[in-house]
C-alpha cells in the first residue's frame, strides 16, 4: 500500500453496524438484505445464483464475511487484500463503507458479472436505473428550459441565489431527491419552483465562493466525481453543460465508477444511455440539450473516465498517486453525494461541529462537496444549527431533506 497523507487532526473511529439503534445498523441488516432480494426478483438469473444472494441477505444480519470466488476482474487482488482483516468478522462488526462496497462488489462476484458467459458485464441494478430516467421526463423537460434560460442570462445579478452558475450548483445538489421535494407531486406546480426555497435546507453554501474561484481564472478545467445515475445525472449534465457552454470551463472530467455499485452509482454507459435516451426526446429544449451534450462530447471538452478506486472501500485520502497527480491539474474538483462526502470524512465518527477544511487537508487542488445527508457522517456544522435541526428534523442527518456546498480551497500554484 502506498503511503498517504492523512487529515492532521487524530482519526476518530469509524461508523460500524454494531451501534445499536443507529442508520448504520439499519442498513446493513435490513437496506442491504432488501437490495440483495431486489436483485433476485428483476433479473432473471439461475436458481444457483439466487440461493447465492438469498445467502447473502441472510448472512448480513449475524453471520460472517464470506470471501471472494476468483472472478478474474481487474480488482480481484485489491479486494483479498482489502478484506483480509476482516474475513472472520460478522458484517455488523467491521467499518461501515467497507461492509457496503464489499456487498455491492460480491453481488457482482456472485451474479458471475466478469466471467464469460451468460451474465457476464450484466448490470443487477439496470432496471432501476432505467427506471429512474424514464419516470422523470416532466422534470428533464422543465429542467432543459432552465439550462437554455441559464445560458442566456448574464452571469451577475444583484440576487446571488440567482445567478445561472449558483441555480445550476443547486439543482446538482438537490437532483436526487427532485421529484419529492423540489416540486410537488403535482405536474401543474413544477413552474412555482423557487431556489430560494431551497436555501433554509442548505445547512452550509459556499456556492459564492465557488462563483467567485472560477472567475478569477480562465479555461479552467473541473473534474466532478460523479454519484448516481438517473435523474441525478441529468441534473449534473445540466451543470456540466452550463459551466462548458457559458465558458466556466474548457474542459470538464466526469469520473465515473468502472462497474455497478451502490444500485445507482453511474458508469460511462449509464452516461451513454442517457446520451441516447435524451436524443429520442420530442422537445425542444431536450433536443438542445442533447444536441449541446453530443458536441462537447465530440469535440473532447467532456471527457469520460473511470478508476477501481472510485469503487475500492479506501478513504479519500488513500488515493493512488496516479489518481492524484491527474486531480492536480483541476482548478475545481467536485464531490457529488453522500458516500463520496463519507470517503472524505473516511466514513468515521467525527464531531459534527469539526472544520471541514481541517479535515480535507489532503486533496491537490481546489475541492466542493454537493451533498445531501443520508448517512451519520459529518462536518463543519455550528452547534446551534445542529441543536435546532435535532429539535425540528430527528431524522436530518439520514433523510435526505438538508445539504451542504462545502468548498475546501487550497493553493495548487
Amino acid at each position: 500500500m502506498n503511503k498517504y497523507q492523512l487529515p492532521k487532526l487524530p482519526l476518530p473511529l469509524p461508523l460500524s453496524g454494531s451501534q445499536a439503534g443507529s442508520f448504520t445498523e439499519y442498513t446493513v441488516t435490513t437496506r442491504m438484505p432488501n437490495i440483495a432480494h431486489l436483485v433476485i426478483q428483476e433479473n432473471n438469473f439461475s436458481q444457483v445464483i439466487n440461493h447465492k444472494l438469498e445467502q447473502l441477505s441472510a448472512d448480513l444480519q449475524s453471520g460472517y464475511l464470506q470471501p471472494l470466488s476468483n472472478d478474474n476482474a481487474i480488482d480481484f487482488e485489491d479486494w483479498q487484500t482489502y478484506i483480509k482483516p476482516y474475513l472472520n468478522q460478522r458484517w455488523l462488526d467491521i467499518p461501515w463503507f467497507v461492509a457496503e462496497t464489499y456487498f455491492y462488489r460480491l453481488i457482482l462476484n456472485l451474479t458471475n458479472y466478469f466471467l464469460p458467459g451468460e451474465y457476464q458485464y450484466l448490470d443487477p441494478f439496470l432496471s432501476q436505473k432505467q427506471k429512474s430516467l424514464e419516470t422523470s421526463i416532466d422534470s428533464i423537460i422543465y429542467l432543459s428550459s432552465y439550462l437554455e434560460k441559464w445560458l442566456e442570462e448574464p452571469q451577475k445579478q444583484s440576487n446571488s441565489s440567482q445567478l445561472p452558475l449558483i441555480s445550476a450548483l443547486y439543482f446538482s445538489l438537490w437532483g436526487n431527491r427532485v421529484d419529492l421535494s423540489l416540486w410537488s407531486a403535482s405536474e401543474d406546480n413544477r413552474s412555482n419552483f423557487d431556489i430560494q426555497q431551497q436555501l433554509n435546507h442548505i445547512l452550509v453554501d459556499d456556492s459564492l465562493a465557488v462563483m467567485e474561484l472560477l472567475t478569477q481564472s480562465q479555461n479552467n478545467q473541473i473534474d466532478i466525481i460523479v454519484d448516481n445515475a438517473g435523474f441525478e445525472l441529468i441534473c449534473d449534465l445540466c451543470l456540466v453543460i452550463f459551466l462548458l457552454d457559458s465558458g466556466f470551463a474548457s474542459q470538464v472530467n466526469l469520473h465515473l465508477k468502472p462497474h455497478p455499485t451502490f444500485v445507482s452509482d453511474a458508469m460511462i454507459k449509464d452516461v451513454q444511455y442517457t446520451q441516447e435516451f435524451l436524443s429520442t426526446a420530442n422537445h425542444d429544449h431536450v433536443k438542445s440539450f442533447s444536441n449541446r451534450l453530443s458536441k462537447n462530447l465530440a469535440a473532447g471538452k467532456l471527457v469520460l473516465k473511470e478508476d477501481y478506486f472510485w469503487t475500492s472501500p479506501l478513504a479519500f485520502w488513500q488515493i493512488h498517486p496516479s489518481l492524484k497527480n491527474e486531480l492536480a491539474n483541476s482548478n475545481l474538483i467536485i464531490i457529488k453525494g453522500d458516500a463520496n462526502y463519507r470517503r472524505l470524512l473516511g466514513d468515521l465518527h467525527w464531531d459534527y461541529t469539526t472544520n471541514f477544511t481541517d479535515i480535507v487537508t489532503y486533496l491537490p487542488a481546489p475541492m466542493v462537496a454537493l451533498r445531501t445527508l443520508k448517512s451519520e457522517v459529518a462536518a463543519g456544522l455550528k452547534a446551534e444549527v445542529i441543536q435546532e435541526l435535532t429539535t425540528i428534523d430527528p431524522k436530518w442527518l439520514t433523510n435526505g431533506q438538508w445539504g451542504v456546498i462545502q468548498l475546501v480551497n487550497v493553493d495548487n500554484s
